[in-house]
């Protein structure tokens, strides 16, 4: 009887997210065809690899973990359709091949974060090596160009030598810090990196061949740290445990760094066991997370990253005339930006990239080919737009999507529930939508985007829209999907099981706080009536009254009210009951007119100017509210601090002005009031801020009033020079808040000592284009003349 073959394993270093690995690696295991298989991943994500087929599963996708008690604390492991992993992942459940994951798992990786692994990228240190000052160029005119499925063991070689040339290095005591070990006459001069990199490879084999790694080590010193040997040794046993079982021809899928640590014998078991032993472990739970191109740089799980994503998901995608179809696309992006690109201009960039790889003895053009292209014939050797072109299309942007049914907190079912029902797309780029609130789809979608906001998952930003409206009736929002907002919901999950009922919960909560103010407060209850938070809305108003009662700091509900008559406002447009909140602000209104003739007394300039500030917003504001109670109590309030002559005359005078403007008080009143704050018994300072207050950024006042204009002039006319030096700041504030117009219009009455709007109104009119324009508006009017 002959006896049984010995177990056979390969070991595949590949590059995370290399289109290059990932084609070569489905060569090479289609060649080999193992039995058992083992990912560099998690070991405890093995229950989610049924995913990978299932239907709505669309890469980049993410392992996510994460401690259910500390949701922050969490890892990724990303995934794109060119990343090798993920490949291997599709042979292994395409062919029914076993899969495992091989690397520590979820709850020892997140106890031990502190530990930074991998902190050195080999592919630099290889390309350098052979002459290359940019890791991308060389990895991508070795590997990308051609589909190599004997390109593991070379690559595996180079690490070896690469991480033996490090411990030489590190055991040489004579060696030259400045250097790691680097003669220096062994140093590479320019001219030799030229040289090397003149001419390119045409193998993996060829290109590592020619790489001096004992002569030429990388300038950053490499080390072996802790952590990234603990993972290697957990992987030997996951290798030896899969052998164990019954494998007999294993493929390991790993990073190329850890290839050389797992090729070979694995030696015996105590080692690594003693190496794991005692390690601190925590609570995690993993799912599928989607994940975007711009996030595959992000360094979580492994410290691995791309930073052309754009580019070599096109050359995975496109085998056939991947040079032409990208550059098609690049016009395709430049034509979008209105910039005049013609087919003339792709024939051209496609012979000058396969003119450069020609000279450069490559098979094909890569990346810097197309980049030199792009630059020269369709950019014009503008750089703005090529970076148009890298933002767009090399680095791009793409989110992908994960099955309905995948593991998840109930919160993130019910998103995507509520998100799939109004029609929204979770987009990882910034759009803008403008929202038209009397819509029932459109106020819903705003309500979400505002209970998103109360969780702090800023998926919306509330914007300036570019349609003019002064109603109340539309939103504009700025969405813009990020893949963390993952971790974000998770955290929020803690509040409920639905948007609707976590906000609600949330908010009250933040509410409950007794160091809460009531213009917090109030603010909390507008966002509450914007979300439709019904559920928070009475213990809100019940909790705003009881801090009310408590403040008797007339400017903290002088803050307040103009907020609780907006949320009025919009309570109104969306149909939101707001009788409790109109009880709310009527008893604000009440305490600050009530404590308002105490609050303005004995106060400074500074105070003064702040609590005229809010006495404005909250005249605006119950003047917009038009309740004919509301507005009597507080015109009389204000009728009361005008009356009194020991209050700041900032203040005396904007309570003139507001009454004047509501028609309490006449225009002969105003003057009348402004002559007695003008009368020799005050003194200047006085009088500049009784001004300051009544005009106010109110230049037209002096323009349509005479009387008023001809009191002020008097006044400055009598100030002497010592009084008119101590009052001219207070004055050039008061009118250089005036439009320029204005001030041109009052120093043209000054001077004339006419009526500037008689003036205005008959200067400088054409008889007969007035008669022009007045037949034009009667015919757009059908008035017949």
């Amino acid at each position: 009887m002959r006896p049984e073959s010995p177990p056979v394993t390969k070991v595949f270093g590949i590059r995370h997210h290399g289109p290059g690995s990932a084609r070569s690696l489905r060569l090479a295991l289609e060649a080999f065809r193992p039995d058992v298989i083992l990912i560099e991943g998690p070991a405890d994500a093995d229950p989610l690899v049924g995913y990978v087929a299932a239907d709505g599963m669309t890469p980049p996708v993410a392992l996510l973990a994460y401690v259910p008690d500390t949701p922050a604390k969490a890892a990724f492991w990303p995934y794109a359709v060119f990343s090798p992993e993920w490949q291997a992942l599709r042979y292994a459940v395409d062919n029914d091949v076993p899969v495992r994951f091989c690397d520590l798992p979820a709850t020892i990786t997140l106890a031990v974060d502190d530990e930074p692994g991998d902190r050195f990228d080999p592919l630099a240190a290889l390309a350098e090596a052979g002459g290359y000052d940019d890791a991308e160029r060389w990895w991508d005119a070795v590997v990308e160009s051609v589909p190599d499925a004997d390109a593991f063991d070379p690559i595996t070689e180079a690490m070896g030598a690469l991480r033996e040339s490090a411990q030489r290095a590190d055991d040489d005591p004579t060696r030259d810090p400045s250097t790691h070990g680097l003669p220096a006459h062994d140093n590479p001069t320019p001219d030799e990196s030229a040289d090397a990199a003149a001419t390119e490879p045409d193998s993996v084999a060829e290109a590592l061949a020619e790489t001096d790694l004992v002569h030429r080590p990388p300038y950053e010193p490499i080390t072996l740290d802790a952590h990234t040997l603990r993972r290697e040794a957990y992987m030997r046993q996951t290798m030896r445990k899969a052998l164990k079982d019954g494998a007999t021809r294993l493929a390991v899928v790993c990073g190329a760094w850890h290839a050389p640590a797992l090729t070979g014998g694995l030696g015996p078991a105590a080692p690594d066991a003693r190496l794991l032993k005692g390690l601190p472990k925590t609570k995690a739970r993993l799912t599928w997370v989607p994940w975007t191109h711009s996030r595959l740089s992000t360094s979580s799980g492994y410290g691995a990253g791309v930073t052309s994503p754009g580019w070599y998901h096109h050359l995975f995608t496109e085998t056939e005339q991947p040079i032409a179809r990208w550059l098609t696309r690049v016009a395709g992006v430049l034509r979008a930006h209105d910039l005049p690109v013609s087919s003339a201009h792709v024939i051209e960039s496609v012979r000058l990239a396969d003119t450069l790889a020609a000279l450069r003895g490559r098979p094909l053009a890569g990346l810097s080919e197309v980049t030199e292209a792009t630059r020269s014939v369709l950019c014009g050797g503008d750089e703005t737009m090529l970076r148009l072109v890298v933002s767009e299309l090399v680095v791009g942007e793409a989110l992908g999507a994960v099955p309905e049914h995948t593991p998840t907190v109930p919160l993130e079912a019910d998103l995507r529930a509520t998100i799939r029902s109004l029609r929204m797309k979770q987009e990882p780029l910034a759009r803008t939508i403008d929202l038209d609130l009397r819509k029932e789809r459109q106020v819903a979608r705003s309500r979400l985007l505002h209970r998103l906001r109360v969780l702090e998952i800023d998926w919306g930003t509330l914007t300036t829209s570019d349609v003019r409206s002064t109603g109340t009736f539309r939103e504009t929002w700025t969405l813009e999907w990020h893949p963390e907002y993952a971790i974000s919901i998770i955290e929020a999950s803690r509040w409920g099981t639905t948007i609707r009922t976590a906000a609600e919960t949330k908010i009250l909560d933040t509410a409950s706080s007794a160091d809460r103010t009531v213009g917090e407060l109030t603010a909390a209850l507008e966002v509450a009536l914007l979300a439709d938070l019904g559920g928070a809305t009475d213990g809100l108003i019940a909790r705003l009254e009881s801090a009310a009662a408590l403040d008797h700091d007339v400017t903290h509900l002088l803050t307040a009210l103009p907020g609780l008559i907006r949320t009025l406002r919009y309570g109104d447009v969306r149909g939101t009951d707001t009788k409790a909140l109109a009880h709310v602000a009527d008893g604000l209104l009440v305490r600050i007119c009530a404590g308002l003739p105490a609050a303005v007394t004995g106060l400074d300039t500074d105070a003064a100017t702040e609590l005229r500030t809010l006495l404005d917003a909250a005249h605006t504001a119950i003047h917009t509210r038009d309740d004919s109670w509301a507005t009597g109590e507080w015109l009389a309030a204000l009728h009361r601090v005008a009356d009194r002559d020991d209050v700041h005359g900032a203040l005396v005078g904007r309570a003139v002005r507001l009454l004047a403007d509501a028609g309490r008080i006449d225009d002969a009143e105003s003057a009348r009031r402004l002559s007695a704050a003008l009368s020799v018994g005050n003194p200047a300072a006085a009088k500049a801020a009784w001004i300051d207050g009544f005009l106010g950024g109110r230049g037209l006042l002096l323009v349509h009033d005479r009387e008023l204009l001809r009191l002020i002039d008097d006044w400055l006319r009598g100030l002497g020079d010592d009084t008119f030096v101590e009052t001219l700041p207070l004055l050039r504030r008061t009118f250089g808040a005036f439009e320029s117009g204005e001030r041109r219009a009052i120093g043209r009455a000054v001077r004339d000592g006419g009526s500037v709007a008689a003036t205005s109104t008959s200067a400088g009119i054409d008889p007969d284009r007035a008669t022009v324009a007045v037949r034009t508006a009667a015919e757009i009017l059908g008035v017949k003349l």
